[in-house]
């Protein structure tokens, strides 16, 4: 229907939208600045604070987007953060999630945190990216759904572009600059300007 709408109205429907979006988000308590556009509908599973969800100025959200939060996890979009479809983003524990001013994330991301997940300015995050600042433990006597997890937290320096379908495990700083080829799974810290492929991922390069 809202595509519909959009369709018939080149567009210019989702401006109303948007404002319609920002005063439900606001009665949430989360944080909304100016010039938020908004198309689709966000799922929210808000267990912890709202006001623990900031969203800066001229941030643009393409899609659905699904926003969860528990004890004092805290979600951050900077200002001028691209969020496209079908994304989730869960904070728990004292863990927060940034994405820094400029970023861009993309369709079907997977942004789990429990521990600090900060992305860096001017990053791409490309489409089904797993980014996930906890693990399950897995002890032989305990079925893993019960099992709990452990954390560590993952930091993307500015300047980085994960490729599509890129998983970054616990505890991994990806340093100024770097690149993450498709399908790579990061298990260690990267070098700056480092171009990074494979499973588990290793540098094959560096950007000229």
């Amino acid at each position: 229907m809202f595509d519909f709408l959009a369709l018939i109205t080149n567009k210019k429907y989702w401006l109303l939208h948007s404002l319609i979006m920002k005063f439900i988000l606001r009665l949430y308590g989360i944080q909304v600045g100016s010039d938020f556009y908004m198309e689709g509908i966000p799922l929210l599973k808000i267990r912890g604070k709202g006001s623990n969800i900031v969203i800066g100025n001229n941030v643009s959200i393409l899609g659905g987007i699904d926003l969860r939060n528990r004890e004092n996890g805290k979600i951050v979009f900077k200002d001028n953060v691209t969020i496209e479809g079908n994304c989730r983003f869960v904070s728990a524990r004292e863990g927060t999630i940034a994405v820094g001013e400029g970023s861009i994330v993309t369709s079907f991301a997977i942004i789990n945190g429990g521990a600090d997940l900060i992305i860096g300015r001017q990053c791409i995050i490309g489409p089904r990216t797993s980014l996930n600042a906890n693990e399950h433990v897995f002890k032989r006597d305990t079925p893993v759904r019960e099992a709990g997890f452990v954390h560590e937290p993952i930091y993307i320096e500015d300047d980085c572009w994960l490729a599509a379908n890129v998983t970054v495990m616990k505890g991994v700083t990806l340093a100024k600059g770097s690149i993450v080829g498709a399908g790579a799974v990061v298990t260690k810290d990267t070098e700056p300007y480092s171009v990074n492929v494979g499973i588990p991922a290793k540098k094959v390069s560096e950007r000229k």
